[in-house]
């Protein structure tokens, strides 16, 4: 949220390397810190951030992750988007996908001009009634 309690979103750019995922997990810690989510919802997000990450970098064919952290109180979106070869998709039956989608409220991947993106959505709300 920006500091005039609307709508706010944050872009980041890494280079497709593991050495900078703590990047994005440190956006998503702070962000979410500063939209009143619980401590343990703060974690989950760090991991759900982490796991899409993870699942992308390998395949990211461009050497770029893009991340954009999207917050309209009392959500936070994540969106990871890497070029991918055509046709790859993350196994959704896969231990990755399952934890990723077992820390948020909803989660998805679509492909859009070999462009592909993993949103992850979670609420503040949610995380108290927890």
């Amino acid at each position: 949220m920006s500091s005039t309690g609307r709508a706010a979103e944050v872009r980041l750019s890494i280079p497709a390397d593991s050495a900078y995922i703590a990047v994005p997990r440190s956006v998503v810690g702070n962000l979410a810190a500063r939209n009143d989510f619980t401590v343990d919802a703060i974690d989950d997000l760090r991991i759900a951030v982490d796991e899409a990450c993870a699942l992308l970098l390998p395949h990211a064919t461009d050497g770029v992750l893009d991340c954009v952290f999207s917050i309209d109180p009392p959500q936070l979106t994540v969106r990871t988007t890497a070029t991918v070869p055509a046709g790859w998709v993350p196994d959704t039956d896969s231990f990755g996908w399952t934890v990723l989608t077992a820390l948020v409220e909803a989660a998805g991947a679509e492909t859009v001009d070999g462009r592909l993106t993993i949103s992850l959505t979670a609420s503040a709300t949610a995380s108290e009634k927890a």
